[in-house]
């Protein structure tokens, strides 16, 4: 594997590219670093350089946004949570690695009941790439990251031109294939695990964004997803609050008898947000939780830890922006 990084003369931030791929490829030996300086337009559009720096993996820029053209200017990327910076982050750098040499990044090993419950890859929501779907499924997910709220349609739309479609159609594909809810009117409603409507289920992240959850499962995902800190607020269906810090992908649950029903049998009859995310809940306690499931014989599900259900959002969810 080369990887190539282009800049202008003197550029500040080639130092924070090489910091970062010191730390990436201290264990990845083999993998052939060259610097090489651009030094006007008609290089910049031979070489591929969009913004300086840029970093090519294998001659391709992972990190190009949509829309983006050859450039002498200084460059911005965006991390996992859709922020600009001037260099990419670690777990962007991982990614774009492990896509170039085609390998996924390591998965969360479940314990045997988890993987049991969960099934062999049968809840994981990564968007197939064909037709621009998955890079919509990526810009809409970026979107509530930072704003919490879904992107414009104008937004979608320059993403959706990259691989020669509409951002209307790609949408009612997604919906389709329930990877995200529009409503009548088209306009997105829930974008896995995140909602655009008020929930029971409040995340606020590290760096104060505030967003909606679709289920508790989906709430615990969402840091996950990220590789941030966050904080769950989250309503039982008893009216009690259960509050949920996560810091170093860890969740600590108060109260700490905070359990979650996860009914997962039964997603495949039709939305999720329709049939399973309204009985994915946190309750105070292993008994609140069986006096609600036994008032609920309708609703087949099994009660997990908080921990559990937190290794169950991680598998689902975790993958979603790679």
């Amino acid at each position: 594997m080369e990887l190539v990084v282009l800049s202008v003369p003197d550029c500040p931030h080639v130092a924070l590219v090489d910091d970062l791929l010191r730390v990436v490829l201290a264990d990845r030996p083999g993998v052939r670093v060259v610097h090489r300086e651009v030094l006007d337009q008609d290089q910049a559009e031979r070489e591929g350089m969009r913004g300086s720096p840029t970093l090519l993996v294998n001659g391709t820029d992972p990190f190009a946004e949509p829309g983006s053209q050859p450039s002498v200017s200084c460059r911005l990327f965006r991390d996992e949570h859709g922020q600009a910076r001037p260099a990419p982050s670690e777990a962007v750098l991982v990614a774009a690695l492990a896509q170039a040499s085609g390998t996924e990044p390591p998965r969360v090993s479940l314990p045997p009941r988890l993987r049991e419950i969960l099934g062999v890859d049968g809840q994981r929501r990564p968007a197939p790439q064909e037709r621009g779907q998955r890079a919509i499924q990526q810009a809409v997910l970026r979107s509530f990251s930072a704003t919490g709220c879904p992107p414009t349609m104008d937004e979608l739309a320059r993403v959706a031109a990259e691989s020669s479609t509409t951002a209307p159609q790609v949408l009612a594909a997604l919906h389709r294939g329930d990877f995200l809810r529009l409503d009548e009117a088209g306009r997105i409603t829930a974008a896995y695990p995140f909602s655009a409507l008020p929930t029971r289920h409040r995340v606020t992240l590290a760096g104060g964004v505030r967003v909606f959850a679709m289920c508790a499962v989906d709430a615990l995902g969402i840091p996950a997803m990220l590789a941030t800190d966050a904080e769950i607020v989250s309503t039982t269906p008893d009216g009690a609050d259960v509050v949920v810090a996560v810091h170093g992908g860890r969740p600590e649950a108060e109260p700490s008898t905070a359990v979650v029903v996860f009914a997962g049998t039964g997603c495949d009859a039709g939305p999720a947000a329709e049939v399973c995310c309204g009985h994915l809940n946190f309750f105070t306690s292993h008994a609140d939780a069986v006096d609600w499931a036994a008032a609920h014989p309708d609703v087949p599900g099994t009660i997990l830890s908080v921990v559990e259900a937190g290794q169950l959002g991680r598998e689902i969810f975790g993958s979603l922006l790679v």
